[in-house]
């Protein structure tokens, strides 16, 4: 049996630019709906839709309490954050669907 995996996931619309901080059973799906404008709101506003970081959860609540614990953060923290684990700030969201950006090896 699967067991279910929750994200908390970073948004930003540059590098060190606006961040924004969700949390989604579905990371591709919610990433694409972002990058598309399918969601009103801040992302869509404030173009932020470039994946920089995200972490797996195994259980909902826990993700919740992760989501509020870094929108609490200092902007350096969730800055560091994001600088740890993605320091060229890649956006993460084509690693995820297989898409590296670069054309088909033609081996």
């Amino acid at each position: 049996m699967l067991t279910k995996q929750y994200y908390v996931y970073i948004l930003a619309s540059k590098r060190n630019g606006t961040l924004y901080i969700g949390v989604t059973s579905d990371i591709i799906k919610r990433v694409y709906e972002h990058k598309n404008g399918l969601i009103a709101g801040f992302t869509k506003k404030y173009n932020v839709h470039m994946l920089v970081f995200y972490e797996i959860h195994s259980d909902i609540n826990q993700a919740i309490i992760r989501e509020k614990q870094i929108k609490k953060w200092k902007r350096q923290w969730k800055l560091n954050l994001i600088e740890k684990s993605n320091p060229e700030w890649n956006d993460l969201y084509y690693n995820l669907i297989g898409d590296t950006g670069f054309p088909p090896s033609r081996e």
